[in-house]
């Protein structure tokens, strides 16, 4: 049986200070940053994915979860990459303890690229076809990291052609004074967007006057340049 030694050991061989120091900065781990206080080893994600498709069949779901409570980065987002695959091979009760073991523990899962790698494969899958109310209590958090989870979560409604949630929470957080959740809000739309234009444009088009401009320039980035001006101009 593996143990969470046996990750950290794999993930420490890997380890470099020049990349640990750019990561930093890329993920704003420095003073003031949203990512403050978190430590990065400088592995690439490559190679993490790598080490959790080493070690997702024989590491424990404590194991994991005591990975997931570690203070370096990498250790959490492979914690969660392991997670992802345990979830996707699991049966129903096993994905059921996945789920809640992430909601449980969205404290650490603090910075975007940690959010985005579990949010859309267990959060979002879990609720499919099951009370989705958890995630407007998510969106109602004082924690950046829960309200972009919830917006996140909702990838995998969009890939079941279900807009609804994305709808309900990107007018619940349009307001959002946090960028990260702006960003997580447009890209959804964007989303939806790429799938029903139409849909998309109609949300949009009592809202994008007023929703912070990075939220629209992600919600309208694939349209066409023309389209684009014309939103952005206020001319739609």
């Amino acid at each position: 049986m593996a143990t969470t030694a046996d990750v950290r050991h794999d993930l420490a061989r890997l380890a470099d200070p020049r990349r640990a120091e750019a990561s930093s900065r890329f993920l704003q781990m420095t003073p003031g940053g949203y990512g403050e206080g978190d430590r990065t080893i400088g592995v690439p994600v490559p190679e993490q994915r790598k080490v959790a498709a080493r070690y997702w069949r024989d590491l424990s779901l404590a194991a994991t979860a005591e990975l997931l409570a570690g203070g370096v980065h990498e250790e959490r987002l492979t914690s969660l990459f392991i997670l992802v695959r345990k979830f996707a091979k699991g049966d129903e009760e096993e994905r059921g303890r996945i789920f809640r073991l992430v909601l449980a523990n969205t404290g650490r899962i603090n910075n975007w690229d940690l959010v985005d790698s579990s949010a859309p494969y267990i959060v979002g899958p879990w609720l499919i076809d099951k009370d989705r109310s958890v995630l407007d209590r998510l969106a109602g958090s004082s924690l950046v990291w829960d309200r972009r989870i919830a917006v996140m979560a909702t990838f995998a409604f969009i890939r079941a052609g279900d807009f609804q949630w994305t709808f309900r929470l990107s007018e619940r957080l349009l307001d959002d004074p946090h960028d990260l959740v702006q960003k997580a809000v447009g890209w959804m739309l964007r989303e939806v967007g790429n799938r029903d234009r139409a849909a998309e444009e109609e949300f949009l088009a009592r809202r994008y006057r007023t929703m912070p401009r990075v939220m629209l320039r992600y919600a309208i980035e694939k349209f066409e340049p023309q389209r684009r001006r014309e939103y952005l101009s206020g001319a739609v």
